[in-house]
């Protein structure tokens, strides 16, 4: 099953927490906070694979979380950082925020990295509080709590040459010729529900084809299935225009032309400026008075030049291979889509939300909260006391008391509740 675009969730780990501990030994037995520091979480991280061509592993997986960091240790032993989960996707991937729709990667090259998530830092140890005036701190800081994030994967069909033309114009069948795949061949309209690969050689070199599904008139607005697959046009190096000129299917193959790159134009400008060959297809269902009298009229009518061939006998499939290479030869790879600047894993570390819960306690949250409340122990004296200050120097009691805050009312911050007495 071909699968081209999917949401899924991913998470880093978080960080391990700081270790609360004090040097014992034969010879010491008092001896000072020798706390470790916790491991830092593991990273998400995205790499493009050319042995994938569908997010089809996608289907069933949809969450992806790397390992936590682990917790610190005595004799001032950092904790092991959690190993970071990697994400394999095919060439081509394109990975979208989803919160804002926004690009944040474009991996188009076999592989290429990109770290989506960074894990979260680890929590100091006890020993870290130690200072002239805390000689043997109770406490430790715990490590960072990373946020679940969810990304869209779009992929974007990496090939050098894409096959367009309208249902059953025999791109299935050209495809078959010129390379090794072997696509679903029917005449029906919509026989390709999505796009075959094909790797063709010619001289001893190599190019990738791509069966782009048939577009139709108004698939660059969604009709159809072109809309949904036009997107795997875009990275083509140069167009095959396949055009039935025995208008076996009842339509005009001259307005078929005009109709197909209408739409590849209101679907992309750039892609609408992508080299093209154009190709008549299925001369062998001609007479040759016949034959002759249609060129005529193309060459009248959209003077470009063309290539005539039969998928069905083969004749021109050669003469096409090689005038394909010819033209790769003078065309650059496309480059990667430009990402606008963006953070996608920006961290919140200023943030202050105030809320009212149904009992009426005051409910204190956000970035800055989560940041500063790391390293707060109520059971120790000095670090309830840098509560208490750090409360009033972040204006927090300040802006509970501007939402109505009066003696006697309960205060939530995290896990921490207290009454307010002023």
């Amino acid at each position: 099953m071909f699968l081209d675009r999917v949401k899924i969730t991913i998470k880093a780990g978080n960080g391990g927490d700081g270790a609360t501990s004090f040097l014992r030994t034969k010879l010491v037995a008092n001896g000072g906070p020798d706390g470790g520091e916790g491991g830092k979480g593991g990273n998400i991280v995205f790499v493009a694979t050319r042995n994938m061509n569908t997010l089809y592993n996608f289907r069933f997986k949809k969450k992806f979380v790397a390992c936590d960091g682990e917790k610190g240790d005595k004799k001032l032993k950092t904790g092991a950082s959690g190993k970071d989960e990697f994400i394999f996707v095919p060439c081509g991937t394109v990975i979208i925020d989803a919160k804002t729709d926004k690009i944040i990667a474009d991996l188009h090259e076999d592989g290429v990295r990109f770290v989506a998530l960074k894990g979260g830092n680890g929590g100091h140890g006890n020993a870290y509080y130690k200072s002239s005036i805390k000689q043997a701190p109770h406490y430790s800081q715990t490590g960072e709590v990373t946020v679940q994030r969810e990304v869209i994967l779009e992929l974007k069909t990496i090939a050098d040459v894409g096959l367009v033309g309208f249902p059953n114009v025999g791109k299935s069948t050209l495809l078959s010729c010129i390379s090794n795949a072997n696509p679903k061949i029917a005449n029906y309209p919509f026989t390709t529900l999505y796009p075959n690969l094909g790797v063709c050689e010619v001289k001893g070199q190599t190019f990738v084809v791509a069966d782009i599904p048939g577009l139709i008139e108004g698939a660059s607005e969604g009709q159809g299935l072109g809309h949904y697959f036009l997107k795997h046009v875009e990275r083509v190096r140069l167009i095959l225009h396949l055009l039935d000129i025995s208008e076996s299917e009842g339509r005009d193959f001259i307005d078929d032309y005009k109709k197909i790159n209408n739409e590849l134009n209101r679907y992309s400008k750039e892609l609408a400026k992508t080299p093209q060959i154009v190709v008549l297809n299925k001369v062998d269902l001609l007479s040759d008075e016949e034959l002759i009298k249609k060129k005529n009229r193309f060459e009248k009518e959209v003077k470009l030049p063309y290539l005539e061939i039969s998928g069905a006998t083969y004749k021109g499939i050669e003469e096409l291979k090689l005038k394909v290479l010819e033209k790769l030869s003078t065309l650059p790879k496309k480059a990667p889509i430009e990402i606008e600047e963006y953070d996608f894993d920006q961290k919140d570390n200023t943030s202050i939300k105030i809320e009212r819960a149904d009992d009426g306690t005051f409910v204190v949250s956000g970035g800055k909260i989560d940041s500063f409340i790391r390293g707060v122990v109520l059971s120790d004296t000095r670090s309830f006391a840098y509560f208490q200050t750090r409360l009033q120097e972040m204006g927090i009691i300040d802006m509970l008391k501007e939402r109505g805050l009066k003696n006697g009312d309960s205060v939530r911050i995290k896990d921490i509740v207290f009454e307010y007495v002023d």
